[in-house]
């Protein structure tokens, strides 16, 4: 066992990169007092060994470099059938690596962050060291450490269950039921989830921000479309479909043109297409622009918007004219609202996985 001088593990100073062949390299990284700078270390050994805990104390003691004494020289290995080691294989696996780049970034930071984890509060055993093989109460008590964060909780619950379908799926891994499926999502303590605008809030919008401004552009593309944020920060001249190219019951419900396009949203797992009316509203927008080269919303330097990206600035819009509770999310809510009251049905929308009506 380890010295027992050696402080616990704080997870905010623990920092993971990928070199340009998808090395992972792990550092103990804390910012200097009044400075923005950081102070880094480089952790050598792997994460959920007693080298890891060790080095990660020396750094947070003050050691600026890595020193392998006579005893701990060398990394020591994943211990075998060890969470971490399941945890590896996971990460190895055509499962892990065919989910959505964000996707396989928060589920590796929840398992990392759970392997970091001490069994017992203050003490230096890691839950990464232990059996993999975890009963379905224990797990839920795993989930219930978060529990003051409900989406935390459910967020750690899910990668577990993924992590054990992958190893019920893997033969070469002696486990035949995933235990984590067991084990319930918690209630979320959210009430009605994010703030619907309503009609009045639309047009105080559109008060502060004119006609011909990116601002207003935004609203209309959501609003009118009716799409996720990360579909809306796509959408392009290349989307715009004329309408004597499309079939002819599309031209009958709408002569205009279209948006057609692949939803974001699971495109390489189970890839949607939708086909979806250019408004006359939204033409008018268009028109008034100012729309970008590659995507109708572009940065203030010419790039197309991440779809996070997009949410904080265009909730700094919903702040500029005095709507603090609005976002681009219950803006989507309050489209689909708008439209069920102007009489829209199932059948005035067009979708297909293969771009057919």
């Amino acid at each position: 066992m380890m010295d027992g001088a050696v402080p616990p593990i704080d997870l905010r100073y623990y920092y993971e990169d990928a070199d340009r062949h998808g090395n992972v390299r792990r550092y103990f990284r804390q910012r200097i007092a009044g400075t923005k700078k950081y102070r880094k270390v480089r952790i050598r050994a792997e994460p959920g060994t007693e080298e890891f805990h060790r080095q990660f104390g020396a750094a947070l003691k003050g050691a600026r470099t890595y020193s392998a004494s006579p005893s701990t020289a060398g990394v020591q290995k994943t211990v075998v059938n060890s969470l971490r080691w399941l945890v590896e294989r996971y990460y190895a696996s055509g499962a892990f690596k065919g989910l959505e780049g964000s996707t396989r970034d928060v589920r590796r930071r929840l398992l990392d962050n759970l392997c970091l984890e001490p069994r017992i509060e203050g003490q230096p055993e890691l839950l990464g060291t232990l059996p993999y093989n975890i009963p379905a109460e224990k797990i839920e008590v795993l989930r219930d450490r978060k529990a003051e964060k409900t989406e935390a909780a459910n967020g750690r619950l899910k990668a577990l269950r993924a992590l054990f379908t992958f190893a019920v799926s893997d033969k070469s891994i002696p486990m035949k039921r995933n235990p984590a499926k067991e084990v319930g999502y918690l209630k979320s303590k959210k009430k009605g989830g994010f703030h619907t605008w309503s009609t009045e809030e639309v047009a105080i919008y559109l008060d502060r921000h004119g006609p011909g401004t990116k601002a207003r552009l935004a609203l209309g593309v959501i609003l009118l479309s009716g799409q996720r944020r990360s579909d809306v920060v796509l959408f392009g001249k290349q989307h715009l479909r004329e309408a004597r190219f499309m079939p002819e019951n599309l031209q009958a419900f709408h002569s205009g043109r279209w948006i057609a396009f692949t939803q974001h949203k699971n495109r390489n797992k189970s890839p949607v297409t939708l086909t979806i009316p250019v408004l006359p509203e939204l033409e008018h927008l268009l028109a008034e622009g100012p729309t970008g080269a590659l995507s109708f919303l572009e940065t203030q330097f010419g790039k197309p918007f991440t779809a996070n990206g997009f949410g904080n600035w265009f909730r700094r819009r919903c702040n500029e004219a005095g709507l603090p509770h609005c976002s681009a999310h219950g803006l989507r809510k309050a489209g689909a609202t708008i439209a069920a009251d102007n009489g829209a049905t199932a059948q005035n929308s067009w979708q297909s996985s293969a771009g057919r009506p």
